[in-house]
């Protein structure tokens, strides 16, 4: 796959308030398999197994050329760490719309503002992370945003490893090739994104086979 890095991002300093750690006690909103609220939970009981499901959201920032900018989340993270993943994930705090949610995510990890989002679909999955044990079972709200020309993101080195632009074409191939490499999540919200754009059929092929330690798998 063709890479676009940006520049180095230097190494964390410790203490900050966005940090990955420091949003375990977080509620998150729970909701039932239609996405209705169930209730909530803290970011840490919701992600132990078996995991309870709850909303989500994953932003696609897309250039002019049409590709989308994807993160290696740092290694910090708790879940899935320096796996490559879409531009940020998060929760959405109870009874916050996502887009609001979303938006302060971005500036939180990318130091991005005022970007205008929109829905394009949504992915219901579990994966579970055979290095940490912890789990992810979201009812992930998919959005797309276009990053004005000249716009460079500044990442948190607590929440980015490193930054690529990419075409959703190579990394549909890449996806495939080397699973392992990407969040389990991010075929699912990448084919939900094709299937908006028109590039792809919406159906989500079944998983390539995965370590017996790692379980993953959508809807």
């Amino acid at each position: 796959m063709t890479a676009h890095p940006t520049s180095p991002i230097p190494a964390p300093s410790p203490g900050s308030p966005h940090s990955p750690s420091s949003r375990e006690s977080d509620l998150v909103e729970l909701v039932d398999d239609r996405g209705e609220f169930s209730g909530t939970a803290t970011v840490l009981d919701a992600h132990e197994a078996p995991g309870m499901l709850h909303r989500a959201f994953s932003v696609f920032l897309r250039d002019s050329a049409g590709r989308v900018l994807l993160q290696q989340r740092a290694a910090v993270k708790t879940r899935f760490p320096l796996r490559w993943g879409n531009t940020c994930c998060g929760h959405p705090s109870p009874g916050e719309p996502v887009t609001v949610s979303a938006g302060r995510r971005l500036t939180e990890e990318l130091g991005i503002e005022g970007v205008p989002l929109h829905e394009v679909g949504v992915y219901v999955y579990f994966a579970e992370d055979p290095v940490t044990g912890r789990v992810e079972r979201e009812y992930d709200h998919v959005l797309l945003g276009d990053l004005p020309d000249g716009t460079e993101p500044r990442p948190d080195p607590e929440e980015v490893a490193e930054l690529r632009w990419v075409t959703v074409t190579e990394l549909l191939t890449d996806l495939g090739a080397a699973p392992t490499t990407y969040a389990p999540w991010l075929e699912g919200v990448t084919r939900r994104l094709a299937a908006h754009l028109d590039r792809r059929p919406p159906a989500t092929r079944t998983p390539p086979a995965q370590p017996a330690a790692e379980r993953s798998g959508g809807k």
